[in-house]
Order: C-alpha cells, then structure tokens, then sequence
C-alpha cells in the first residue's frame, strides 16, 4: 500500500467550553514503516465500522469538496490542501467534540485505486518499558475509538464512474448527530443504506436456491461462497459487485444469480456495501434425525421459522411448495 502523501496535525481541547487550537504541521513526514503499519491500522478499523456510503452533492466555494479538486487537479499541493481542510474541520470539533486529538489525512495507493482517508485520532497514555527496561508512561493512539474518519474512492470519483458510493464515513449509532452534521461537512449525498440493501441481497439469494430446488450441499456450498466473498469485500472497505458475486455462486452459469435478480425486480444497485451485522446472521442451520432433514437459512429464525424451546420444537410458517404437494399427492 504505497503512501503517496500523509501529513498529521493537532486539534488541541480539553473540554466543552474551550475552543480548539489548531497546530499545523508545515510539511510532510518521511515515509516510514511506522506511518503505512499506522494507515494499515486504521484502516482494519474503519472497515469493521457502521457507514454510511454516497457522493459529492456540495460544490459551494469553501467547501469540502471544492478544496479536494484543486487538490487532485494540481491546482495546489498536498500541504496546502490539509491545511485548508484541518482548519475548516475546527468549525466541527468546536461544535461537536469536547476533545480534540491528531487528524491523519492520507492519500494512497492500493492495486489500481487511489484513496483519499482522513481520521481524528485520539491518544491515551499506556505503559511501556524504556532502555533502563523500567516500566514508562507511554502515550497511545486508540483506534478502538475511532468515530470521525472518511474515505473517498479518488479513482471513481475523477474517472467518472458510475458509481454513486465513492465515499464513505463512520455512522456510529450512539453519535447521531456527530455523524449528520460530518456528513454534511463532507458535502455528502448518501445514496445507498448499506444494512437495508444487504438484507435485501440475502433474501433474494434465499428466494434463488429456494426456485432453483438445490440439494442441501449444493445450497450450502453458495451460501458459504456468497458470505466469504461479502465478508472479504467487507474488510477490504469494497463494495460488493453483483456481477462478480454471480459469478462466485455458479461458475457453470455465471450470469444465473444476476439474471434472476434483475427479473424478479429487487431494486438492488449493482453496488453493494455489504453490513457485516446482517452478514453475520446468515449462515444455514443443517440437521437430520429420525428419517427427518431439515435446513434454512438462520436469518429466517424468528420469522419464517421459529424454535419453540419449551416444546423442543420447529414450527415452519412456509411450507415448500414441493413437500406440500407430496403430501397432498399422498393423500389422494
């Protein structure tokens, strides 16, 4: 992951009512194997984050994304562009935050596709060993408590991509408000609901193995190719692509899965950032017992399948349209 420009500058507050002092950093560091196992760091951590997802909808003068073009089209340099941005994020730090903290803003490189990351960073103290090997007070930076961070896809947005999530930002769910207004600072138009659309991927995945009658095994081996291919997406910071999540589900027919989709009218986008919460509840629930198999997918307990625990019992709320006619052949 080539670091091709990085800079850190200082947000100092210390509580609610003092404003933040702004210390800029004049240049930027040497590169150093400290700062990409940093960028590196932050980035695990930002892919396991709730975010919202969308593109740029602001293009006022003094705005985000006005300082980010003159950037990218050379009109000035990384140094001077940081500092415009560090000294326009102060405005949201007075007004959101009673700490401050070190905000990172690095542009990268990872395969083909450049990004742009900003993230507020903040410290703790911690406990090392120093040269005399006695116990030292040794300041930390907490990742774990990173809640004001963005990543901007460069090489979608310049290239005109039709994408329309080339940027994202941290969405905690405790920080409503912190979220709304950093979104807004960003000049951001969020264009998908990454939890909705991922629910909505899984259960038209369900609704295929279910038209397509496959043997257990065979339903299993998609469910596991679909969740490793979106959980990989996911700690990549990637979008999952329908097109290749079809071709990951049956190599024989590549397009079958993207086909179906697309006929059933799911209103899905081609793009999806994938919700490892939901991801997380998807798995098949397989056993035999008795001359009786049972499987379903685990997202449907509660719903289309409960447990009663009292009882020891399955109750399925949807019969399959294929034992329901057996039985009713039986009958006859």
């Amino acid at each position: 992951m080539p670091i091709l420009h990085s800079i850190v500058h200082r947000i100092d507050k210390t509580s609610d009512e003092q404003s933040a002092v702004l210390r800029l950093a004049e240049a930027e560091p040497a590169n150093s194997e400290a700062m990409g196992s940093l960028l590196a760091a932050i980035n695990d951590r930002y892919n396991t984050k709730p975010k919202a997802w969308g593109h740029f909808a602001d293009t006022e003068a003094g705005s985000f994304v006005e300082w980010l073009t003159a950037y990218v089209e050379n009109a000035s340099d990384f140094v001077v562009f940081s500092h415009r941005l560090a000294e326009g994020f102060i405005a949201l730090i007075d007004d959101q935050l009673s700490v401050g903290g070190y905000l990172l803003i690095a542009h990268y490189q990872q395969g083909d596709v450049q990004y742009l990351t900003m993230a507020l960073l903040h410290q703790r103290e911690g406990v090392g060993i120093n040269e005399a090997l006695e116990a030292v007070a040794a300041p930390q930076l907490n990742l774990g408590q990173l809640t004001l961070a963005a990543r901007i896809n460069l090489t979608q947005w310049r290239d005109d991509s039709p994408s329309q999530q080339y940027l994202s930002f941290i969405k905690d769910r405790g920080g409503k408000q912190l979220s709304e207004r950093f979104g807004e600072w960003l000049g951001c138009r969020e264009g998908i609901d990454a939890t909705s659309e991922t629910r909505t991927l899984l259960k038209a995945f369900s609704d295929y193995v279910e038209s397509e009658e496959l043997a257990e095994e065979q339903a299993r081996e998609k469910t596991d190719a679909l969740v490793d291919y979106a959980n990989d997406q996911a700690r990549r910071g990637e979008p999952i692509t329908l097109d290749e999540l079809s071709e990951l589900i049956d190599e024989q027919q590549p397009k079958a899965f993207y086909n179906y989709i697309r006929h059933q009218d799911y209103g899905l986008s081609a793009e999806i950032p994938p919700d490892k919460r939901i991801l997380h509840q998807f798995r098949r629930f397989a056993g035999r017992a008795g001359g009786v198999s049972i499987s379903f997918d685990s997202h449907l307990l509660g719903s289309g399948v409960e447990y009663d625990e009292e009882r020891d019992r399955l109750i399925i709320k949807k019969v399959p349209t294929q034992i329901r006619d057996q039985i009713k052949r039986r009958r006859e």
